[in-house]
């Protein structure tokens, strides 16, 4: 295009303020039929405009129908609005409606067994700071009745010249003092067998009794309880006239060394395992005493194949030159090529026990580890140390045994 040519251009600045060309071509600048105004034009320029009847012509909507309702369906309506066939309303139907024996009463034959319900969780655990004796589970109370709890009035278990009680719990352990409050106040305490939830009480520590959600608090700092992983060839005594070796060995580097300690219970020279060592003579006797069935856990190592139904034979008691003796559960917990490796607990104390058993059907012990003794177990500690237990673990050893 030549200069003239660009000068004369629509699109050109001077071309489109060039109101005498504008005025030739129709005085309003560029239209076409669609209803589009020139940018040169009037003041109406860059509008769209829709001239009346012109374009497509209006159609008004029609009508929706009002939908059905139906009383004993309210949700026809709705459905017939969406569109939608009106569908039946599904009857409710309770959870586990459909298993058999759902609407029988409880107890009948058939019935369903009610859900236990959840233990009370509480929002602070009594020794949670202490490293071991966090898994121990539940109390086990003692298999001895100890015959029906006497009310006693909380007035008289208050001692004036003793010590407020959460001070107490504190200074044993169980928790900080204001935390040993809300124990209190939730009623997790007890003195001397009763539930208290006075703040204001004070105890004799020396005499007093107290337990937190079940756990025996000892308050007697003379006493001591130790766990001791006994190797095979060491004797179960502290001295042995024959040179052996033997428990005070293993107590040369102890803090307690010159304690005077009972070791609870026997095991033989070649047995292995767990020994508990304690100044508490009370609880030694009672942890010894056949009455208080405390259970006792061996992992027990002999021949295979080991064949189906000697486990049974165990457990329904076999025949012995003292009596008739039987494990209270059987486990197989491991199988190699000419070895088995099984599970015992009982409660019986006599001597040699699991090895007589065990030679009664037919298969001698290769080797005997004690691994549990109530709620105290070896878990990982290395074999010939001897530790201290915790105040949960103490804890619940005593209740074990109903102290």
């Amino acid at each position: 295009m030549t200069q003239a040519g660009r000068q004369s251009s629509p699109r050109n600045g001077s071309g489109r303020n060039s109101s005498g060309r504008n005025e030739a071509r129709g005085g309003t600048g560029r239209s076409n039929a669609g209803g589009f105004s020139g940018r040169g034009g009037s003041a109406g320029a860059g509008k769209r405009n829709f001239p009346q009847g012109e374009g497509r012509p209006f159609k008004a909507s029609k009508p929706r129908e009002a939908a059905p309702f139906d009383p004993d369906n309210p949700t026809s309506a709705g459905d017939y609005d969406r569109g939608q066939a009106a569908r039946p309303a599904k009857p409710f139907r309770k959870p586990g409606s459909n298993k058999p024996g759902f609407g029988k009463a409880p107890g009948t034959p058939g019935a369903l067994k009610p859900k236990a319900k959840p233990a009370k969780q509480y929002g602070s655990k009594a020794f949670g700071s202490e490293r071991f004796g966090q898994n121990l589970g539940p109390i086990r109370k003692p298999g001895r009745n100890r015959g029906p709890r006497q009310e006693v009035p909380q007035s008289d278990l208050h001692d004036v010249d003793g010590v407020r009680l959460q001070k107490v719990m504190a200074q044993a352990g169980v928790a900080s003092r204001r935390v040993c409050e809300e124990m209190i106040l939730e009623g997790r305490v007890e003195v001397d067998g009763q539930v208290t939830t006075e703040l204001g009480m004070r105890v004799d520590p020396t005499s007093a009794v107290i337990h937190v959600d079940g756990i025996r608090i000892q308050l007697d700092e003379t006493l001591v309880y130790m766990v001791f992983n006994k190797p095979k060839g060491v004797v179960s005594t502290m001295e042995d006239p024959e040179g052996r070796p033997c428990i005070s060995d293993f107590l040369k580097n102890n803090k307690n060394k010159g304690e005077r300690l009972f070791h609870v219970g026997r095991l033989d020279v070649a047995t292995e395992g767990l020994l508990l060592l304690t100044n508490d003579g009370e609880l030694a006797n009672r942890l010894t005493h056949p009455s208080y069935e405390v259970p006792k856990t061996y992992l027990v190592q002999v021949r295979g194949p080991f064949p189906q139904g000697v486990g049974a034979k165990l457990k329904n008691g076999v025949e012995l030159e003292d009596g008739v003796a039987a494990v209270d559960s059987f486990r197989l917990v491991d199988s190699t090529p000419g070895h088995v490796l099984i599970e015992v607990v009982l409660h019986s104390g006599k001597n040699r026990i699991v090895r007589r058993m065990f030679d009664a059907v037919g298969f001698p012990v290769e080797r005997l580890v004690r691994v549990k003794v109530g709620p105290i177990g070896l878990g990982d500690q290395r074999q010939g140390s001897i530790r201290n237990l915790g105040r949960q673990e103490v804890g619940h050893l005593l209740a074990s045994v109903g102290l």
